[in-house]
């Protein structure tokens, strides 16, 4: 199975815009067909930030059932190695984290100016609509 870092503004997105590239990303990992990897420092911060009076415009419901599913369907891992790549914004290092522990294809970003590389040890780093052509490209091929 695919195994996914989402970074929070792909989370942020999904549940701000129905339709979008990151909510069919989002709809993938709760439908389970990848799986989502996440520490309990990333899942804190999807719930801090989607807390944030800024955001309480969104369906409260919708949300307390997207990080309840986000909750149970994930993979929990526990990073073992501290990376500091990301100077820009050093709390961003917790996704690479995340996915180096987890073995993780793929981290998707909307924020590509905290994460310029093509990719960290072997996850590809990419937008949520460029992960889902390759999601596809990788089905027909």
């Amino acid at each position: 199975m695919i195994r996914v870092v989402l970074d929070t503004n792909v989370i942020i997105s999904a549940l701000l815009k129905e339709g979008s590239a990151p909510a069919l990303v989002l709809s993938l990992v709760l439908e389970g067909h990848i799986q989502l990897c996440v520490t309990e420092e990333i899942f804190a911060e999807y719930k801090g930030v989607l807390s944030r009076e800024k955001f309480q415009s969104l369906d409260q419901a919708n949300v307390r059932k997207a990080l309840l599913s986000i909750k149970r369907k994930s993979s929990w891992v526990s990073p073992s190695t501290r990376i500091n790549v990301i100077k820009i914004d050093p709390e961003d290092n917790k996704f690479l984290e995340c996915a180096l522990e987890a073995k993780a294809h793929y981290l998707i970003t909307g924020n590509r100016k905290h994460f310029p590389m093509a990719h960290y040890d072997k996850t590809r780093i990419m937008s949520p609509s460029d992960f889902l052509y390759w999601v596809v490209k990788e089905m027909f091929d």
